[in-house]
């Protein structure tokens, strides 16, 4: 991401066409109030029946601090909470939020957004382009530790000052105004709207920041400026949240009282959605048990839905025995992931073997997966076990290692690793302990290195191809837990960021990802995810995004 080269005027062409269709959803005003069918401002002077909205989720937020948030349990939470320049809606497509108007230059590497003038911190204070310009320095500042900071390195030396080698002040995001702020990236990036939809680029108030190191802790210390407010946090219970008089667009907000309890084991959550005491089920908001699954959809109570979302195993590339591409190939190839959708997920899931997802956009219109297939390796339990065999050889081995597969507490992660490493043991003839921890935890030991083979799960946070091979395969990004790294890979993603066309920049990535898999097997790919939802009847507007987050800000309740 170093190099800047000059752009031709054939993809200058191109930039100016992509950028008219991203920013014509974002160059409007489309922040007026939209009434609520349900009684909102225009109610005929009746009083509506307060509106409650209740769900759970599997373990508290690891954090609400948009500059240290990494998960699907933070970023639902901080739906409500917060509000950044941009959203991106059930497409994935982005829409002006705290943007008035956002402007791009010619040649595609300056920004100039003019924020609302009438939104406000939940302490009163007005939200300013200041407040961005904080943030977004803020998480670059390598003393931050954030590790979605690379989300950032689009701005002119944003790698710069996170590596350590430049100043805050070279930094390319500036407030040249109390609502004007001035972005300047390194190289074209024809998706920035919808980048400045994703929690790193919140703005967050800076007093409160710098007044206590734990300020997104608590709710009675968490200053923020979105639809709802933070009312109550009991740690391990449940979050409530409240709808924000003073939010700027209220009336398009229905929901008065929004309960989150907090709930891991799967048949619980589903006791309560029988009981009545929970409205939905699912995008990464509860689970509907496993072992139910088939007959709730066959029974048209629960529905199935594919997501841009992939479900995948880490090996830590830096420990014997996974530091050897061979044994890595090895057991990728000794599953059977038919058989695991089939048997233990049940939900109509697709064997992945990729990255990127099929619903992730491609080049020209078409989907990625229609121009650069998954084809990268075949399910193969006779080579699995040569392979393995030359793997041990190599790392000087006579008899296969203890190793743990590490999961997050979960029923259903449960069963899909009993599975799993039942194949290989009856393929490979290798024993694979089991072991699973608390959400919290479990994303510390992740973090640190601390397993030998760990279950994960992407979701998109845009509609690029980008979010899954950068992401998760580059060796500078903070989301790179199994440490994989082929500089051949980095040198084709730091490629794509400065290519000379669109269609160049995803071949590139499309290489990437063939290297990673195909000749390295640096992950595990598993499938491709779906989701099960179930919602009570009479909510409207609450449903799985395209990336398999339950979005509900906006939802109602007849």
């Amino acid at each position: 991401m170093k190099e800047n080269f000059k752009k031709p005027v054939q993809f200058m062409l191109v930039l100016v066409i992509a950028f008219s269709m991203l920013l014509a959803a974002c160059s409007s005003d489309n922040n007026k109030p939209t009434p609520s069918n349900n009684g909102g401002a225009n109610n005929g002077g009746e009083t509506k029946a307060p509106q409650e909205f209740r769900f759970t989720l599997a373990s508290e937020p690891p954090s609400l601090d948009p500059a240290l948030m990494t998960d699907a349990q933070s970023s639902i939470v901080a739906a409500g909470l917060y509000e950044g320049l941009t959203r991106l809606n059930t497409k994935g497509e982005p829409e002006n939020a705290l943007a008035k108007e956002i402007k791009a230059s010619e040649d595609g590497k300056t920004y100039t957004i003019t924020l609302r003038e009438d939104a406000k911190w939940s302490n009163g204070d007005p939200v300013t382009a200041h407040d961005f310009e904080f943030a977004w320095k803020r998480s670059l500042n390598p003393e931050t530790a954030s590790e979605y900071a690379y989300m950032l390195f689009y701005l002119e030396n944003g790698e710069k000052y996170n590596s350590g080698e430049g100043s805050a002040d070279e930094v390319g995001v500036k407030a040249t105004g109390d609502y004007t702020l001035e972005v300047k990236l390194y190289t074209p990036a024809p998706y920035f709207p919808s980048l400045l939809a994703h929690y790193t680029y919140l703005p967050v108030h800076q007093a409160t920041v710098e007044g206590a190191a734990d300020w997104a802790a608590e709710a009675k210390t968490i200053v923020s400026n979105g639809p709802f407010l933070l009312k109550q946090w009991a740690h391990a219970d449940k979050l409530v949240l409240e709808k924000n008089p003073d939010y700027y667009n209220k009336d398009a907000i229905n929901f008065d009282k929004v309960t989150i309890s907090l709930v891991e084991d799967e048949n619980t959550v589903y006791q309560l959605y029988e009981t009545n005491k929970i409205d939905w089920i699912g995008a990464q908001a509860g689970s509907v048990p496993t072992d139910l699954t088939k007959k709730l959809v066959d029974e048209g109570k629960a529905e199935v839905t594919a997501v841009a979302s992939t479900y995948y195993y880490l090996f830590n590339n830096n420990k014997v025995p996974f530091n050897n591409a061979k044994v890595r190939k090895a057991f990728s190839m000794s599953i059977d992931r038919q058989s695991l959708i089939d048997n233990v997920a049940q939900a109509n899931q697709q064997p992945a073997f990729g990255l990127v997802p099929p619903s992730i956009a491609g080049p020209e219109g078409k989907m990625f997966r229609e121009v650069y297939p998954d084809s990268y390796f075949q399910e193969n339990t006779e080579e699995a076990k040569k392979l393995l065999e030359e793997g041990l050889t190599e790392l000087g081995l006579t008899a296969f290692p203890e190793v743990t597969l590490l999961y997050n507490t979960s029923e259903g992660h449960k069963k899909l690793a009993e599975a799993v490493v039942d194949m290989w043991r009856k393929s490979l003839g290798v024993e694979v302990k089991l072991a699973n921890q608390e959400w919290g935890t479990f994303l510390e030991s992740r973090k640190a290195g601390q397993f030998d083979i760990a279950r994960s799960g992407w979701g998109a946070d845009i509609n690029h191809p980008i979010n899954f091979t950068y992401d998760l395969i580059h060796p500078k990004s903070g989301n790179n837990d199994g440490k994989y790294n082929n500089p051949k890979v980095e040198q084709l993603l730091d490629g794509s960021l400065v290519a000379e066309s669109a269609e160049e920049s995803m071949k590139m990535m499309a290489e990437a990802e063939k290297i990673a898999i195909q000749e390295d097997m640096g992950v595990l790919p598993a499938y491709y995810y779906t989701t099960v939802t179930m919602v009570k009847e009479g909510f409207e507007g609450v449903i799985s995004d395209y990336a398999g987050h339950l979005d509900w800000v906006h939802g109602s309740k007849k």
